[in-house]
């Protein structure tokens, strides 16, 4: 007898339709494959395969993945196993002998299914876990939709589930390799990693408890944390609510995948079972493979805001790398899944599912209402955003159907369309645009000790040597400012300080021009003071400098002109070609910079 688990992992694991597809000639049919039946050797495409099972309709023969391995290979069931399993790269290692076998990862399994009923009882049976209660209550979670999920509370006691998990014969060492404790090099002595949070039992598609999600109740970062990587536990390749989701999966045909814990729980006590959640990251390759095997319809129903709809793009681009029909479910404006679900219920949620759109249709929508495509500059921008999408597309019709919508859009042919999509994407280069596509938030912040954007780019030596002596002869401030302005500089500390010069009075004490400058511009200000040295020609740094970068602005607009080119109606052709004349001539007038390392890194 063969133990469940081993059975269900392997069928996990095993892609039905690429698997009958190495003996049976398959093509697709709508959201199926066809093909002559092997059992009976019929000529018409008869055989149905499906991610679910296959069944032909003239004999009747019908089954799974094993059936399959059984019937047409002539394999006892065991064998079948084995062999799926080696087809799927999964080991399955003498399955005859399983039942007397004890499989490797069950004391991981253990230790983390007793550690589950540890903090379900601390949430409900003691004084600690009254946070939790409320949290719940507030989230309008009951007690027992609370147990459905098995959720649980870390209490902030640092000896307390050590303590209760030892006296049941887990010791340190075993629950340090499960990742419940953990140490630090100035803490040798283990601590539970997880302490007051509400606990979020994460468990494979075979149902064992292989980690934790848990989120913080007080003050504290991160919000989330999740089990630190362990033999069972992998975030990149599980995801949570599947061990619940996978026959309602198969039976809808569909996916429903969502950014948290609570959306995922409050579809399915909404009756929405075919839902599923990546653990905190951007859906990996490896999850989108997973979800194939289930099903190649999904939608995405993620946050509407900056993040969210970052976070939606790149969770389609990987999908559909993965041959995956993708369509984006969108909220009301000021709604998550989860208030949303609350609120509509499920009859809602599937007037909103039925109103989706296809993952790719949507980035046009979002580019199309922010005038992305009415400018011509920004559209070769808004083609940029559009082009990765269409290489990652696997699916060789979708694809087409994508090139042609983009053909549509953006008024281009469609060779010139082949022709960019060919020769792949243009490396990424500094722009003085700040605007951004909305499906694009706001770069974070710099920390401390990172290098500048532009930082060693190019002219960036420039921009230095010439507020450098600004710094120290202010007399040419002036004069230079009528040459140049702030947008001339790429680097915004050089930027900032430069703006700051022309702003202040010429003997501004330094304090002053300090002021409302970052952390990085101040110490770049520090460093370019401490600098005295190379001042004897101040008019001759200043000139090369002023030369170099305006030679550098007048390069990226020519470049900036030659893609553009190809987009351009009759009219603006010639409008872009005068201006191209135009700027040759101002580029020869500078004449080549004096110091050629203006145009290249510092050392």
């Amino acid at each position: 007898m063969i133990p469940d688990d081993v059975v269900d992992r392997v069928r996990d694991e095993a892609d039905i339709i690429a698997i009958i597809g190495e003996y049976v000639k398959l093509k697709r049919v709508g959201n199926s494959f066809r093909g002559p039946c092997p059992f009976h050797h019929g000529k018409n495409d008869n055989f149905s395969v499906t991610p679910h099972g296959y069944k032909c309709f003239v004999c009747g023969e019908a089954g799974d993945v094993f059936s399959f391995a059984q019937k047409h290979m002539g394999l006892e069931f065991v064998d079948a196993v084995k062999w799926v399993g080696g087809k799927s790269g999964v080991e399955v290692r003498d399955v005859s002998a399983r039942t007397e076998e004890r499989d490797a990862r069950e004391p991981h399994w253990e230790v983390n299914a007793t550690a589950a009923a540890f903090f379900r009882t601390q949430l409900w049976d003691t004084p600690a876990g009254t946070v939790g209660r409320d949290y719940l209550a507030s989230r309008g979670i009951s007690r027992e939709a609370a147990d459905r999920f098995e959720l649980g509370y870390a209490p902030r006691d640092p000896a307390a589930m050590r303590t209760a998990l030892e006296s049941l014969g887990f010791d340190p060492a075993r629950q340090l390799a499960a990742g419940l404790l953990v140490t630090r090099e100035d803490r040798p002595e283990p601590r539970p990693r997880f302490r007051d949070r509400l606990m979020f039992p994460i468990f494979d598609p075979a149902g064992h408890v292989v980690g934790f999600g848990g989120r913080v109740l007080g003050t504290g970062e991160p919000k989330y944390l999740n089990s630190a990587e362990s033999e069972v536990f992998a975030k990149r390749t599980l995801l949570y609510g599947l061990n619940w989701a996978k026959q309602a999966i198969r039976k809808a045909d569909r996916l429903i995948i969502v950014e948290g814990y609570f959306d995922a729980i409050r579809l399915m006590l909404a009756g929405i079972a075919e839902v599923v959640a990546p653990l905190g990251t951007a859906l990996t390759e490896q999850q989108a493979t997973l979800i194939r095997k289930y099903t190649r319809n999904v939608f995405l129903l993620y946050d509407s805001d900056q993040a969210g709809l970052k976070a939606t793009f790149r969770a389609g681009d990987a999908l559909l790398a993965n041959g995956v029909s993708v369509r984006v479910i969108s909220l009301p404006e000021g709604e998550d899944p989860d208030t949303f679900v609350a609120k509509a219920g499920a009859d809602g949620f599937e007037r909103a599912a039925a109103a989706s759109v296809d993952v790719f249709d949507r980035k046009i929508q979002i580019l199309e209402r922010s005038g992305w495509f009415a400018d011509l500059r920004r559209k070769r921008r808004a083609l940029d955003k559009l082009m990765p999408t269409i290489r990652v597309t696997s699916d060789n019709l979708t694809r087409d159907l994508y090139i042609a919508r983009t053909m549509e859009v953006a008024g281009i042919s469609r060779e010139m369309l082949v022709r960019e999509l060919q020769a792949g994407p243009r490396p990424r280069r500094a722009t003085r645009e700040t605007a951004t596509p909305p499906e694009e938030p706001a770069p974070p912040a710099r920390r401390g000790g990172e290098r500048r954007p532009g930082h060693g780019g190019r002219g960036v030596r420039a921009e230095r040597e010439l507020v450098r002596v600004l710094l120290h002869r202010r007399r040419y401030i002036e004069p230079v400012a009528e040459r140049l302005g702030a947008e001339s500089f790429a680097d915004p500390a050089f930027r900032a300080i430069f703006m700051r010069l022309t702003s202040c009075d010429l003997d501004a004490p330094i304090d002053e021009l300090a002021a409302d400058l970052s952390d990085d511009a101040v110490a770049l200000l520090q460093d370019l003071l401490n600098e005295p040295g190379g001042l004897d020609r101040p008019e001759e740094t200043l000139d090369a400098s002023i030369n170099a970068l305006l030679s550098r602005s007048i390069g990226e607009r020519l470049s900036e002109i030659d893609r553009l080119l190809p987009l351009a109606a009759s009219g603006e052709k010639d409008d872009l070609i005068r201006e191209k004349s135009r700027l040759a001539v101002e580029m020869n007038a500078l004449g080549r910079p004096r110091w050629k390392s203006f145009n290249s890194p510092r050392p």
